[in-house]
């Protein structure tokens, strides 16, 4: 009868373990990772003359924001066509998260909008301080792998989901959304990215459509410069016949032939003077 009792309860301890087993592997969170590979060149948006525009009409705005503009308009625009990100919210918060590029997370890990790692992530790591002491960060081996994790960390996220039904040249909803989502801590957040996308005029990378994309690429080509092809000019150099000289000699001298000396001088005999000139190519 013990015997019988102690299986028993050997049995039905063995059913409780597995059971919990199941459910602990079952709430298991889906790892995060991002394939990291050069990115392709993409179609430039104006951001030059953008940028000339601002300087001229406002010569104190902040050269670093400007460079970042410059560099990284395109692959905001590149980005907002793939997942429907706002261009001006990924480089205001490009330049706002990244000090322009400039952070120490920025210029030593890549990552440009502070994203953290969160559960999951499986991708390399780098540990900072920001509301806490060493917190875990993500690190990109491209700049650009920050700007398409950035991409999908938002349309991929159900906190986020309100701000895909905004416009997406609502980037005063955008920024609002952000915030109340809880990208940042920061009460003054949405602010701030307002202010950086209204001063240096952010909401025009916006409007930018596909097909603009392909009509710029177009205009690029047709303005590019055609190379300066540079034709030498040849000097004619001559050889001014000496004493025992013949056609032959000169001839294997400059690595030619008879025939080709007579025919560029026009000779019509092989006989030749002291003191004349040969052209000899």
């Amino acid at each position: 009868m013990k015997i019988k009792l102690f299986f028993l309860i050997f049995f039905v301890l063995l059913f409780m373990s597995c059971s919990s087993s199941r459910k602990i592997s079952s709430s298991k969170k889906k790892k995060e990772t991002i394939t990291e590979s050069p990115y392709k060149t993409v179609a430039p948006v104006k951001q030059v003359q953008h940028v000339k525009k601002l300087q001229k009409s406002n010569k104190s705005l902040n050269k670093y924001s400007l460079q970042y503009i410059k560099r990284y308009a395109p692959i905001a625009v590149s980005e907002m066509h793939k997942y429907n990100v706002p261009a001006s919210i990924t480089l205001a918060q490009g330049i706002l998260e990244s000090g322009n590029g400039r952070s120490q997370l920025a210029s030593k890990s890549n990552n440009h909008f502070g994203i953290k790692c969160h559960t999951g992530w499986k991708g390399a790591k780098v540990y900072h301080d920001d509301d806490e002491k060493g917190e875990c960060f993500r690190k990109y081996k491209y700049v650009e792998s920050s700007y398409e994790d950035h991409s999908k960390f938002l349309s991929g996220r159900r906190r986020y989901a309100s701000l895909f039904a905004l416009n997406k040249t609502d980037y005063k909803g955008w920024s609002k959304g952000l915030k109340k989502a809880g990208y940042a801590t920061d009460k003054n957040y949405p602010k701030k990215l307002i202010k950086i996308i209204e001063t240096y005029e952010l909401y025009e990378f916006d409007k930018i459509r596909k097909k603009d994309l392909k009509q710029v690429k177009k205009e690029t080509k047709k303005t590019q410069p055609k190379p300066k092809i540079k034709i030498k000019k040849r000097t004619k150099n001559y050889y001014e016949v000496k004493k025992g000289d013949t056609l032959y000699s000169i001839a294997r001298k400059y690595e030619t032939t008879v025939a080709n000396l007579k025919r560029i001088n026009a000779l019509t005999s092989n006989t030749l003077s002291i003191g004349q000139k040969l052209l000899i190519n």
